[in-house]
């Protein structure tokens, strides 16, 4: 089990995702128990989510619009009420410096203790986990974690606005292949599910969703050890401080 950071020395957490509801799908659950405890959430939502949905009466060019609408109200439902968007292609996201320059500028504007974000490791026992788009935007937020945020030499103009470098403490990877540490969230699953149901563009049958969410948060549970009947999310949790 890795030593986590004690509640007291969090005061801000930055999630860093690559869709409209990849934060609720993976860690809504959790995100809930970090802003009942008094820390601010902050979610950073690389892509638009344009590619998504399943109404093809839906014009492309609406859907970027819909699907931020849809985050900030799943965003709410656990508490949330910062979301920042940065606008990129879904399908087309690239860890590059363009990419990494953007997440190093919000962790030294932020100066969070702790960032969530996908693994950039690619899990093959559960390929959806791995959209390419997660892999890039996963790497992306560890290279800004480390090296870039924290060093005062790379992106020099950052500095110069202001930004000082910023040591992120914890990473905790959501879609690892593996997991090292569970939540259990079996007291806020309903908010998740609220915020998961928010995304109405994206379930063709959203009546199957909260049956199909707990039996996976309780296999969860079960493969942690958890009592029976409890509801657990699962990361992989990195000391980088």
């Amino acid at each position: 089990m890795p030593d986590l950071l004690p509640d007291h020395e969090v005061s801000r957490v930055l999630v860093v995702v690559a869709h409209p509801d990849d934060v609720d799908f993976g860690a809504a659950g959790t995100v809930a128990h970090w802003t009942d405890a008094g820390h601010e959430v902050v979610y950073c939502v690389c892509t638009d989510g344009q590619s998504g949905g399943f109404d093809l009466d839906i014009p492309r060019a609406e859907m970027g619009a819909i699907r931020r609408g849809e985050q900030e109200a799943a965003a709410a439902a656990v508490g949330v009420t910062d979301v920042r968007f940065l606008g990129f292609v879904d399908g087309e996201l690239e860890a590059d410096r363009e990419l990494v320059r953007s997440l190093t500028r919000l962790i030294r504007e932020l100066q969070p203790q702790r960032v969530m974000c996908p693994s950039p490791e690619r899990d093959w026992a559960i390929l959806p986990r791995s959209h390419p788009d997660h892999l890039a935007a996963g790497e992306a937020a560890i290279q800004a974690v480390y090296p870039a945020a924290r060093n005062p030499f790379a992106f020099p103009d950052l500095a110069e606005e202001g930004l000082e470098p910023w040591t992120v403490r914890e990473v905790w990877l959501s879609g690892h292949p593996e997991s090292n540490h569970v939540v259990d969230v079996t007291d806020t699953v309903d908010r998740k599910i609220t915020a998961l149901l928010a995304h109405k563009s994206q379930h063709p049958d959203p009546d199957a969703l909260p049956l199909r969410v707990r039996e996976w948060l309780g296999a969860n549970a079960v493969r942690a050890g958890l009592p029976e009947g409890r509801l657990a999310e699962d990361f992989f949790v990195v000391s980088t401080g």
